[in-house]
């Protein structure tokens, strides 16, 4: 019987086959790191636009029932749209909720009450302190919606007196 002495060589990577592999993974993550940022930043911006487009199709829904419905004036619970309970102005833009007001002064409260009530289900969350996704505040008599996730001060504004929907993404 013959034996095998053969010595056994051990199986791995030298270190220049190592160095070799780190710098090549430095080099792709110099060069995707950035764009991972930029995708983040539009994927921000997609997000406020979306929700400024959802809010605008609520805004004029509401409006709509409200023609639709034979209004010439200032309602409270307009049915057929949403949950039945949306207050609009003499004009047929939404102006509160549950605080059954159609005047166009706006408020903290009643940005609110028209945000949830014109986005319902889904929306993005509102308040006029963290954690919410959107603060609230109130500009020349106009809700502004502040975008908080990427501390950029982006906003959405409604106007109550003229239904319009104004988008800033700084």
């Amino acid at each position: 019987m013959k034996r095998d002495f053969r010595t056994s060589r051990q199986k791995g990577f030298t270190l220049i086959e190592l160095v070799v592999v780190i710098a090549i993974l430095a080099i792709l993550a110099a060069f995707a790191l950035p764009r991972f940022a930029q995708l983040s930043e539009q994927a921000h911006q997609s997000s406020i636009r979306a929700t400024a487009g959802a809010l605008a199709a609520g805004v004029a829904l509401a409006k709509t029932q409200w023609v639709s419905n034979g209004f010439t004036a200032a309602e409270t619970d307009v049915v057929g749209f949403g949950n039945d309970n949306v207050d609009v102005s003499d004009d047929g833009w939404p102006t509160s909720v549950a605080s059954n007001d159609t005047s166009t002064t706006m408020d903290a409260t009643k940005c609110e009450e028209v945000w949830l009530g014109v986005l319902q289900s889904n929306a993005p969350t509102v308040g006029t302190t963290t954690p919410a996704e959107y603060l609230i505040s109130v500009t020349g008599g106009n809700c502004v919606f502040t975008y908080q996730a990427d501390n950029q001060g982006s906003t959405i504004a409604y106007d109550a007196d003229t239904g319009e929907i104004t988008t800033t993404i700084n």
